[in-house]
């Protein structure tokens, strides 16, 4: 069977620790990058090693083009072909309204959530159309549909641009053997929360869904490994939500 080798963004912890995790188990040789959290992602990678697959972590920012073209050149120079990209790498920023929201956390946003995902996108669409195929998967939220108010429209806003391209490169790729889907994530465990400065927030708003929990990161990371896999050839277009039903 043909080796995988699956670039995961942002899979230091989170959301892209649990696919980084699931994928190495499921068989993947895995490449993932990090922006700080150096310890975590040094945990992670020996994770990945302990489980028989290769591991190669990146220190870089997705929004940033020279760091995208360094990433891809050092996936491939250290595993080979890429077969998998997850373009996981997000912030939400602050909670606020839009109105009180500060212009600088609003661009930064927009170009780790949007122009990182474009970056990674074109780069994997020009390593995979040269092998003849390959399988994009971009995590998505389910506040592209919720419009989020008075938490982060403008995140919001971000991420239904994200399912707005997976539809359109899905059909651009799709004759070139390359599928394209999404995942929106609702409200997860993850280190997120605290971030944007609520730590209680997956709590409380898991309460509220009608499964009455949050998503548990290994939850999601199962819906991308099977977008991933063959059991989804001839899935590609979708935006598969994965939100406790709300």
């Amino acid at each position: 069977m043909e080796s995988r080798v699956t670039l995961v963004t942002g899979g230091g912890r989170g959301i892209g620790r649990a696919t980084v995790l699931r994928l190495a188990r499921d068989g993947h040789d895995i490449a993932f990058s990090y922006l700080s959290d150096e310890a975590a992602a040094e945990a992670t990678a020996a994770e990945v090693r302990e489980l028989g697959r290769r591991c190669v972590a990146v220190r870089m920012d997705t929004a940033d083009e020279a760091d995208v073209e360094r990433l891809f050149d050092t996936v491939l120079a250290e595993l080979g072909g890429l077969t998998g990209l997850v373009n996981n790498a997000g912030l939400t920023g602050p909670l606020t309204r839009l109105a009180d929201a500060d212009a600088a956390d609003i661009r930064r946003v927009v170009d780790v959530n949007v122009i990182g995902y474009l970056l990674c996108c074109r780069r994997a669409a020009q390593e995979m159309s040269k092998r003849g195929g390959g399988a994009i998967v971009n995590v998505s939220s389910g506040a592209a549909t919720r419009g989020s108010p008075n938490e982060y429209v403008h995140y919001a806003g971000a991420k239904a641009a994200v399912d707005s391209i997976t539809v359109g490169l899905a059909q651009e790729l799709g004759p070139e053997g390359i599928r394209v889907n999404s995942v929106q994530a609702g409200v997860t465990r993850t280190r997120i929360h605290a971030d944007m400065g609520d730590p209680q927030r997956a709590e409380k708003r898991g309460a509220l869904l009608p499964l009455g929990r949050p998503g548990e990161p290994e939850e999601i990371a199962a819906a991308i490994a099977w977008l991933l896999s063959d059991e989804a050839s001839f899935t590609t277009g979708a935006v598969l939500r994965v939100a406790g039903g709300n």
